[in-house]
């Protein structure tokens, strides 16, 4: 039993399959400007740290968006980088009480297997794990597919790869 299941703690686990190579879906995973256009009905933005182009190792972004009918700001860091197969953003301010986003990368012999693990702990005590059963959990998990739709279109469509994984 993983610790989320142990305390009843939220964590999303989802695997998108894309018909692209490991490097590519592995970059566009880390585009902060792809970030923005997945998350545009948020009004997301990167306001510091890494503001444009493929975060890395070492390197924070803070986010602003509306959530909720309220504006707030998020900042994370990238504390694992192991290109092309792993890296993990973990939040440093914002919101949450606690969290983690691990991305995973593999190949399978004919396509790149992406599987995000989102591990959190909503604020405010038993509130919090009351709003995640309500809606929180659901939402987010909405916004991690709709990232992970926006990012299989590009890989696959191969369009503006270029623009979007320039370092």
């Amino acid at each position: 039993m993983d610790d989320s299941a142990a305390t009843n703690m939220p964590n999303i686990k989802l695997e998108t399959r894309i018909e692209a190579p490991l490097r590519v879906v592995f970059d566009l995973a880390r585009s902060i400007d792809l970030h923005v256009e997945s998350t545009a009905g948020t009004r997301e933005k990167a306001v510091a740290g890494r503001t444009t182009g493929l975060i890395g190792l070492g390197e924070t972004v803070t986010w602003e968006a509306t959530h909720f009918g309220i504006r707030q700001r998020l900042t994370s860091k990238i504390v694992v980088f192991d290109p092309p197969h792993h890296f993990r953003d973990t939040m440093l301010s914002g919101a949450f009480k606690r969290l983690d986003h691990d991305h995973y990368f593999r190949w399978d012999g004919s396509q790149t297997v992406m599987t995000d693990q989102f591990d959190y702990t909503s604020p405010l005590g038993i509130l919090g794990r009351v709003a995640d059963w309500l809606f929180l959990e659901r939402y987010l998990r909405k916004l991690l597919e709709t990232r992970n739709e926006l990012i299989r279109s590009v890989a696959e469509e191969g369009a503006r790869i270029d623009e979007l994984v320039a370092v």
